[in-house]
């Protein structure tokens, strides 16, 4: 991934997230905060304000500088989980050079670690990781194979959408939701569709460039 990747990235994950504006926020009105989508929203924008600067740093110091602004501007409790994650993957790229597959399905890995320790959760509990932990795993797994990209792309999206859409029969542990108990059910979790959104948009990024 190069630098001018990751500034297109955050253009097509801004303009994603306020074209799911309306459905983000009626999840979480159903069993979230009710905040989620503007704290995402919030840090969306504080971030197109970066992308030129981005694009002048190498992609680990990039990553760095993301989550450390995110930690300033995105509020409620998901705002060090996300913040943390670039973190890590910041520092899981420090010393790389022209980044590869196998680096990024690393450094990725990291980063959903961090959300992992900091959240003291793990799949099946009706949060983002729902979606993150998955994709990591198959990434990791696909980090040195010959999958061609465009499969690889549409293979993470469809693994995004699938775990995405079993949160609906799952009692959340973590969060808001789980003071519901059985009322969470038949509800998608808000992070998850969040994260389902925003990988969405970035491997179409990664297509566009490198396909």
């Amino acid at each position: 991934m190069k630098n001018s990747m990751i500034s297109a990235s955050i253009g097509a994950v801004h303009a994603a997230i306020l074209a799911n504006e309306s459905n983000i926020e009626s999840l979480d009105r159903a069993i979230g905060d009710g905040d989620h989508y503007l704290n995402v929203r919030r840090g969306c924008d504080v971030l197109m304000v970066m992308r030129a600067d981005l694009e002048s740093r190498p992609a680990g110091a990039a990553f760095g500088a993301i989550g450390m602004k995110l930690l300033s501007t995105i509020g409620g409790a998901s705002g060090p989980l996300i913040s943390g994650f670039f973190v890590a993957m910041g520092k899981a790229l420090a010393d790389a050079g022209p980044l590869d597959r196998k680096q990024m399905a690393h450094a990725f890995a990291a980063g959903v670690e961090s959300i992992q320790l900091r959240g003291k959760a793990d799949v099946g509990e009706k949060t983002m990781l729902d979606v993150l932990i998955p994709v990591s795993r198959f990434l990791l797994q696909q980090a040195e194979g010959s999958i061609p990209l465009k499969d690889l792309c549409e293979r993470i999206n469809a693994e995004a959408r699938e775990n995405m859409l079993a949160t609906r029969d799952m009692i959340a542990t973590k969060g808001r939701a789980s003071f519901l108990g059985e009322r969470a059910l038949g509800h998608v979790d808000p992070g998850c569709k969040t994260c389902e959104v925003v990988l969405a948009a970035v491997t179409a990024v990664v297509l566009a460039q490198q396909g």
